[in-house]
């Protein structure tokens, strides 16, 4: 007997501001094509037989994945699932949901931003502000992916729990809260352990007990198929890395030629670079303060590791074929590819794994103590919960590093290939301006490389692979396949308006385009207001980002104060938060009574945190203010634009 339950669930995933896997590794947006299919959710469910969908709305791949778990959760209970992207179809039709019986919304949303919605989440959104709908017959509940360390946590999943109900929807299941602060993949799965319960009870269903592992795609080996029908790393179109075509974007990306590479600190352990790639004739336009998506490629010594271990000829032909004809999505990445294209250009092999990939694999565990370990991992548990946080996650335990200490671990490769997440790009906030700079795009960042607790050195992806891209590489130009993601980072529309800048370490990046192009104002003869930035670095002698170059522009007056803490050249750690409270009297002048605006950029666990805190203590000195009226003061020019932040944890 088939229960006529209907499970909606839209999935957003963490990617407020610039949200970071490995720390410097900015994640990515999917822009999706227009799609010419039936929009009509409603109709393809009843014409399928499927009782549940979940929506997943994905900024780095994580809601996918969730959206995912759930429609194979299904089977457990008598139903039938299937994952979908809200921008495929048309959410008018949830005031339809009453055609089906006993049905039910699930919504997951992650907040972008500054409390924005993701990318292929954005029409739903403004389509729910306005929408005048009848929500009587929905069912639903709201799962939010969020951040804690930033400024309006969840406000997305906030919002559309509310607005529902606004709408006379009925919440079935309360409002449940991810923090990728914390550990996401905890929260998550103690949200679904309580979800499932409470559905049975309100639908009247019960689990079969079924728990076995089902297969979402079929592997098909080409023994004969012509080479240029395979996939070499492209996102899209076939051969579209060989025949560039305009506009470019995150499913069609740009070859940008690598002009510069070079070293920017004198001395530390650290590795701190700055890249020029060349976008002439690419028809790409970018403003300073956008960010410049790179998608990298893994380490090919993991990537061989890996086929040594499983012991599989990497250069195999493959596709995944979905086994739901009907589904959108035919295959986890593009196919036909190779095994060695799969690992090294389109699947995440270097975060840890998520604790489903545990259970799904662990069946081919041949020692009966491994799989007891990894399904133990997999549970909601509070031994398992603490053994994947130390074995998995504080050991920073990729999939090689499993395999490896789990000799008796040895999947076939294709199930592994439909269990790892995608690769995703990376963000990097421009440090050039395209008034001075208008083919060349400017990246400052610093490489990622820390030694684990079980003795393994890893890599950033991004940062290690940039770090490797010379200008010419015996004869070859080195490329960097990228797109611009537009931003809110934005200079006053007045020219006239003073700006301060907070920037330490990388966070100077934006900042750099920022000067440049007020000096380009300068230049043109336009009058342009006080500019102050607030740098941080560890050592003067060492990591001073940009020095001469600051040093000119300051030269020329278009940098009016350059303040710069060198928080380890004196016993006491100074940082730019403390140089902001030194300068108080200038800073609230510039603020409250020249209309300057503010802008910072770096980590978001401590410096924004301790920088919001230093302006509220300025306000309630020199404002005279309580700090109720002190936060809310800086809330306020936040709503009017004029305190931005681009972070990253």
């Amino acid at each position: 007997m088939v229960h006529q339950v209907f499970v909606l669930s839209l999935f957003l995933d963490v990617a407020m501001g610039c949200v970071f896997s490995l720390p410097e590794d900015r994640l990515v947006t999917v822009d999706r094509a227009p799609t010419t299919r039936d929009t009509s959710f409603i109709d393809k469910m009843k014409k399928t037989g499927k009782n549940i969908v979940v929506f997943y709305g994905s900024q780095t791949g994580t809601a996918e994945e969730f959206s995912n778990r759930l429609a194979k959760d299904a089977h457990r209970y008598g139903m039938k699932g299937m994952a979908a992207d809200p921008e495929e179809y048309d959410l008018s039709e949830l005031s339809r949901m009453g055609e089906i019986d006993n049905s039910l919304a699930i919504f997951c949303l992650a907040t972008y931003g500054e409390g924005d919605p993701t990318d292929n989440a954005q029409d739903f959104y403004d389509w729910l502000q306005e929408a005048d709908a009848d929500f009587s017959g929905l069912k639903y509940t709201v799962f939010a992916l969020g951040n804690k360390t930033y400024e309006h946590y969840n406000a997305m999943g906030k919002y559309v729990d509310k607005r529902l109900e606004e709408l006379g929807a009925q919440r079935i299941f309360d409002l449940g809260m991810g923090d990728d602060d914390g550990n996401l993949e905890e929260d998550f799965v103690s949200w679904r352990e309580q979800f499932w319960p409470a559905v049975c009870e309100h639908f009247g269903v019960e689990a079969t007990g079924e728990e076995s592992s089902i297969r979402q795609y079929e592997l098909k080996v080409h023994t004969d198929l012509n080479m240029n029908k395979v996939y070499t790393g492209e996102l899209g179109r076939l051969k579209s890395f060989e025949n560039q075509k305009p506009p470019f974007d995150s499913k069609n990306p740009f070859l940008a030629p690598v002009t510069v590479n070079r070293k920017l600190n004198k001395g530390g352990e650290r590795h701190l670079m700055h890249l020029e790639l060349d976008i002439t004739g690419s028809k790409i336009r970018y403003e300073s303060g956008d960010h410049v998506a790179v998608y990298p490629i893994n380490d090919t010594a993991m990537v061989n590791k890996i086929g040594e271990l499983l012991a599989v000829d990497l250069d195999t032909v493959i596709s995944l074929n979905n086994l739901d004809e009907e589904s959108n999505k035919k295959h986890p990445f593009p196919c036909p590819t190779t095994y060695r294209t799969a690992l090294t250009h389109y699947l995440d092999i270097t975060n840890s794994p998520r604790t489903n990939v545990l259970y799904e694999l662990a069946q081919y565990a041949s020692d009966p103590k491994d799989q007891e370990n990894m399904r133990k991992m997999a549970s909601s548990s509070a031994e398992g919960k603490a053994q994947y946080q130390s074995w998995v996650l504080d050991s920073c335990r990729n999939i090689v590093a499993i395999l490896e200490d789990l000799p008796s671990l040895r999947p076939p490769i294709d199930h592994l290939c439909e269990l790892l997440p995608r690769l995703q790009a990376r963000y990097y906030s421009i440090s050039s301006s395209s008034k001075v700079h208008p083919n060349s795009i400017h990246i400052c960042a610093v490489v990622v490389e820390y030694q684990t607790k079980t003795g393994r050195v890893n890599k950033g992806v991004a940062t290690n692979w940039l770090k490797n891209k010379m200008p010419t590489d015996n004869g070859h130009k080195a490329t960097v396949p990228m797109y611009i993601r537009k931003s809110q980072f934005r200079l006053p529309f007045k020219s006239t308006n003073p700006i301060i800048m907070i920037g330490p370490g990388t966070g100077i990046a934006p900042f750099i385009g920022f000067i440049q192009e007020r000096g380009w104002l300068k230049e043109q003869g336009k009058e342009v207001g006080e500019t102050v930035l607030y740098f941080g670095c560890r050592h003067k002698n060492e990591d001073f980002l940009y020095q001469e170059e600051l040093a000119q522009f300051e030269k020329t007056g278009v940098l009016t104060t350059l303040n710069v803490a060198f928080s380890r050249d004196q016993a006491e750690k100074v940082y730019v938060q403390h140089h902001l409270k030194n300068n108080k009297e200038a800073v609230w002048k510039l603020v409250h009574t020249d209309n300057a605006h503010i802008y910072i950029c770096g980590d978001a666990r401590n410096m924004a945190r301790d920088v919001q805190t230093a302006f509220y203590e300025i306000a309630e000195e020199l404002g005279g203010m309580s700090r109720p009226q002190a936060v809310d003061y800086i809330k306020k020019l936040m709503t009017k634009g004029r305190y931005s932040q681009d972070v990253w944890s």
